[in-house]
């Protein structure tokens, strides 16, 4: 891949330090961007190093404790790499993300396959590969019988406990409304039938809450999720060998919103474990974690350019990213704070919306966003895109999802994955001979 050396001498600073700033100057970005034009999504691998160490040592009270890094979060190998020398595995939904972590060098219980609805190519795959299996639902084990026969040693189940999840705030989540995981009495009667059919170790998994910000709720969920192995191992006399707390500590996407502070999140998830399971007998139980958007989500951002202003009833900022490079804004409404490049301590007295070029009203960045005055030409840096950015790109109106740089330690700049070109697109039609002809033609 090609390198740049643009950013020699960088030095990258946390996210938490340096709050909305960019991790990358103005002058540094233009130079990248000369070499990898816009739009681009650009990672810092200093700050993914930094939150894969600060998770480590939260966790590190818990000797088996393992980070299965959310894949869909950001599917790329190099990224992957750099996770898997902190001891991170892989938590998979597909086919694609098992195979994308065997190639990365995962294996075995390095991998986990937390999916729903599942067909059963994806279970023989994970079976093959030796990955846990984590069942969202008690009628997918009749399936996997049907399917694949015997059950592995190790199999985790999914529980959803319904009502309404509290923190020290209020409600930060309604389990009854999802569509993932199973009762708690399914869950009792999944493991008394896998332990009749020769399962010998046992894993509680749960996903309450998304994007929580506020320190209490892993410790909470993990109070929860200990109390219940507690009595599923008295219960049915089974081993229960490890608790997945999954995702849903969030980031600080706005401005003014505290950063929650992983060591905390660490300490209360351990007292809990002290209070609940060590009691019990169960101080060999492993905790994991699936922080995609955590570990990645500030670690990275959209790298786009001003090409057009439109004034009607509103001031528009059009930029040469649209909503298939990054469309959290289009789908949830979700803030994405924005940078404009060379004006980070200019006011923001300008009212603008930002916008892409896609046929739908909803392919907009910002809504009524104060920024310093922006013109064509100027480059934005919208934040906190890591995780779940690239990953939720798509074709719509023929646009060519973007490239992936990663800023390295070292100052460098390396493309990670070149921006898709326009025979890529047309790669899986069925075209004629003269239509073959037209895209050889196309350039790039």
């Amino acid at each position: 891949m090609a390198k740049s050396t643009a950013a020699q001498g960088f030095t990258a600073e946390s996210t938490a330090a340096c709050g909305k700033r960019p991790f990358v100057s103005k002058e540094q970005l233009e130079a990248i961007a000369a070499e990898f034009p816009t739009p681009f999504h650009l990672y810092s691998e200093h700050e993914v190093r930094r939150r894969a160490q600060a998770l480590n040592q939260a966790f590190a009270w818990n000797p088996g404790f393992c980070e299965y890094f959310a894949v869909k979060a950001t599917p790329n190998p190099s990224i992957l790499k750099i996770l898997m020398e902190y001891g991170c595995g892989a938590d998979c939904a597909t086919s694609n993300e098992l195979l994308l972590a065997h190639a990365c060098g995962l294996e075995g219980e390095q991998i986990m396959l937390s999916s729903n609805d599942t067909p059963a190519q994806t279970y023989l795959l994970a079976r093959d590969l030796g990955a846990i299996v984590n069942f969202d639902s008690y009628d997918m084990l009749e399936y996997w019988r049907q399917s694949l026969d015997t059950f592995p040693k190790t199999v985790c189940c999914r529980v959803n406990p319904g009502g309404d999840f509290q923190s020290a705030n209020g409600i930060i989540g309604s389990p009854r409304d999802a569509k993932f995981g199973m009762t708690e009495a399914q869950l009792h009667q999944a493991f008394t039938e896998l332990s009749a059919e020769g399962v010998q170790e046992f894993g509680i998994h749960a996903f309450l809450a998304s994007n929580t910000l506020g320190n209490d709720y892993y410790p909470r969920l993990a109070r929860q999720l200990f109390q219940l192995a507690a009595h599923e191992a008295a219960e049915l006399g089974i081993h229960i060998g490890f608790i997945d707390l999954s995702g849903g500590v969030g980031v600080a996407y706005e401005p003014g919103q505290q950063e929650n502070d992983i060591a905390a999140i660490g300490e209360g998830v351990r007292r809990a474990y002290q209070e609940v399971l060590v009691p019990a007998g169960m101080g060999d139980v492993q905790i994991k974690t699936e922080l995609g958007r955590w570990m990645l989500a500030p670690a990275g951002g959209l790298v786009t350019r001003v090409i057009h202003e439109k004034v009607t009833y509103k001031d528009y900022l059009g930029v040469d990213a649209c909503a298939a490079d990054l469309i959290r804004p289009a789908m949830y409404g979700a803030y994405h704070h924005i940078t404009v490049m060379g004006k980070e301590d200019a006011p923001a007295d300008h009212t603008y919306n930002v916008v892409g070029g896609l046929c739908e009203n909803n392919d907009q960045f910002a809504w009524d966003r104060q920024l310093p005055e922006t013109t064509p030409g100027d480059l934005l840096f919208i934040h906190d895109a890591g995780a779940h950015g690239h990953s939720m790109g798509y074709n719509y109106n023929g646009r060519t999802r973007s490239a992936e740089v990663l800023l390295q330690e070292d100052g460098t700049a390396r493309l990670i994955r070149r921006a898709e070109r326009p025979q890529d697109l047309f790669a899986t039609l069925d075209v004629t001979e003269e239509g073959k002809a037209l895209l050889a033609s196309l350039p790039g």
